[in-house]
């Protein structure tokens, strides 16, 4: 297995939502409505003209995941970074959520963030949870019923932050 993590490009774009779409219509980890079109989430993902970073990754030539990096907050907030990531789920158990997640740490501190904060990491989402423990994130406060689960209804969701540079 090779995998390549790269800035994300705008031909890119049509392999990336052939696996968000279903992520996002599942609506279990992802906080977007189900009903999320292509040209929202492209333009949010891809096209934004903020300070913002899009990786991909792939794994031996096909793109099996990304992560946009942006803001938090504008103005007095913006030095703190925040991600959204998405993983296809043909190419879980590979490591590949952990990479993704320590280059977007590496290229957040790169692009001058001093912390990143996730505001809603779904409690269902054990796997989720763990990897960002594991990558040094601090579970700050969960937000119980903060999200609502299609199968599990309303669960918590973790506010989570970690410094990038000590």
């Amino acid at each position: 297995m090779t995998m390549l993590i790269r800035d994300a490009e705008p031909g890119d774009w049509p392999a990336m939502w052939a696996f968000m779409k279903p992520i996002i219509e599942a609506a279990e980890t992802y906080p977007w409505p189900p009903d999320t079109t292509e040209e929202w989430a492209r333009a949010y993902w891809i096209e934004r003209p903020e300070p913002a970073s899009r990786l991909v990754a792939e794994i031996d030539g096909r793109i099996a995941g990304t992560v946009e990096i942006h803001p938090n907050l504008p103005g007095q907030g913006a030095h703190v970074a925040n991600a959204g990531f998405m993983v296809d789920p043909a190419f879980g158990g590979r490591g590949l959520g952990r990479a993704l997640g320590e280059a977007a740490i590496e290229r957040a501190a790169r692009d001058g963030f001093h912390a990143m904060q996730f505001n809603a990491v779904v409690e269902t989402n054990e796997r989720a949870v763990q990897l960002w423990h594991s990558l040094g994130f601090e579970t700050l406060a969960v937000i119980p019923d903060g999200f609502r689960h299609p199968v599990r209804g309303l669960v918590g969701m973790h506010l989570m932050y970690r410094l990038l540079k000590l």
